[in-house]
C-alpha cells in the first residue's frame, strides 16, 4: 500500500464506488453511505426538472458485503448517499449512525449523533470503539434548508489509529475545527469530487474539490487519505486524475490510497 504507514495497515478500508466504503476496525465492520443501485436517474425534490444521475454500476451488492456491525450514514436525504438498495440494506445493520434529523426520519435502528457527540460499540475482544459525530456542511454557508443536515464521523479506540470520514462536507473551516481537537488522524476518508450543480447556489461547491481535499489532509495531519464519492455520478466535476494532480502539487501524493 503505497504511502501508508505501518499503523494504517491495521485499518483495512475498501472503496466500493460513490460514497460506499467498508472499514474494518477493532474487529467490527462499518459501511459508509450504502449505495448499490444500477445506473439510473433520481428526481430531486426541488422546483424544476432536476435529477441526480448515476452513471456507473456499483461493484458490489449488499449481499456481497457480508455481515456489517454499523452503518455510518452522513445523511439520508440524497440518493447518491443512500439509494433504494442502500435504504433496504439499513435494517441489516445493528445500528445506523447518522444526523439527528435523519434518525428521526429513519427510525428503527438509526441513532442520531450531534456534532461532537459520541457513542460506543463493544468490540469482539471486549474493548470499545468510539464513534464521534463531526461537523460537516453540504454546500456554502446557509445551505442547510436546501441540502439538509450532514454529519462526519471519527472512529477511535485505545489501541488503534483514528479514522475520519468526512461525509459530504464542503467546509474547510469545519475541517480546521476537527483538526484542532483530533489531529493527527491516521486515515482520512475524504468525500471529494468537487460536486456542483449549476442551479444550486450559483454553482458553489457542494463537496470538497481536489485542492481542498489536499488542504484538508494537511490540516488533519492525515498519514493516509482514501478518496471516496468522486465517481459514478454525473454531478462530480473532478475525478481521480484531478485528485492525484492536486495532491502531487501539494507534496502529499504519497498519502493517497484509492483502496479499490
Amino acid at each position: 500500500m503505497s504511502g501508508a504507514s505501518a499503523t494504517s495497515e491495521k485499518v483495512p478500508v475498501r472503496v466500493y464506488g460513490g460514497p460506499t466504503t467498508v472499514i474494518e476496525y477493532g474487529g467490527l465492520r462499518f459501511v459508509t453511505d450504502p449505495t448499490f443501485d444500477p445506473p439510473g436517474e433520481y428526481p430531486m425534490p426541488l422546483p424544476g426538472d432536476h435529477k441526480l444521475v448515476k452513471t456507473e454500476p456499483s461493484p458490489v451488492t449488499a449481499a456481497e458485503l457480508g455481515p456489517i456491525d454499523a452503518v455510518l450514514l452522513s445523511h439520508d436525504e440524497h440518493d447518491d448517499n443512500l439509494d433504494n438498495s442502500g435504504r433496504a440494506f439499513l435494517p441489516e445493520a445493528p445500528v445506523v449512525f447518522t444526523t439527528v434529523t435523519g434518525a428521526g426520519r429513519l427510525g428503527g435502528n438509526a441513532q442520531g449523533l450531534d456534532f461532537w457527540q459520541s457513542a460506543e460499540l463493544k468490540r469482539p475482544d471486549g474493548a470499545t470503539v468510539t464513534v464521534t459525530g463531526l461537523p460537516a456542511r453540504h454546500g456554502p454557508v446557509g445551505c442547510e434548508p436546501v441540502t439538509g443536515d450532514v454529519v462526519g464521523f471519527l472512529l477511535t479506540s485505545a489501541d488503534l489509529p483514528s479514522v475520519y470520514v468526512s461525509g459530504d462536507n464542503a467546509a474547510l473551516e469545519h475541517v480546521k475545527e476537527i483538526a484542532e481537537r483530533f489531529a493527527p488522524v491516521d486515515t482520512a476518508i475524504l468525500f471529494l469530487g468537487g460536486a456542483r450543480m449549476a442551479f444550486a447556489f450559483d454553482g458553489a461547491l457542494l463537496t470538497l474539490d481536489s485542492a481542498q481535499g489536499a488542504e484538508a489532509a494537511r490540516l488533519l495531519g492525515a498519514r493516509r487519505v482514501v478518496p471516496a464519492h468522486f465517481d459514478s455520478w454525473a454531478h462530480f466535476k473532478e475525478g481521480r486524475h484531478e485528485i492525484e494532480t492536486a495532491f502531487t502539487e501539494a507534496g502529499l501524493a504519497d498519502r493517497l490510497d484509492f483502496a479499490r
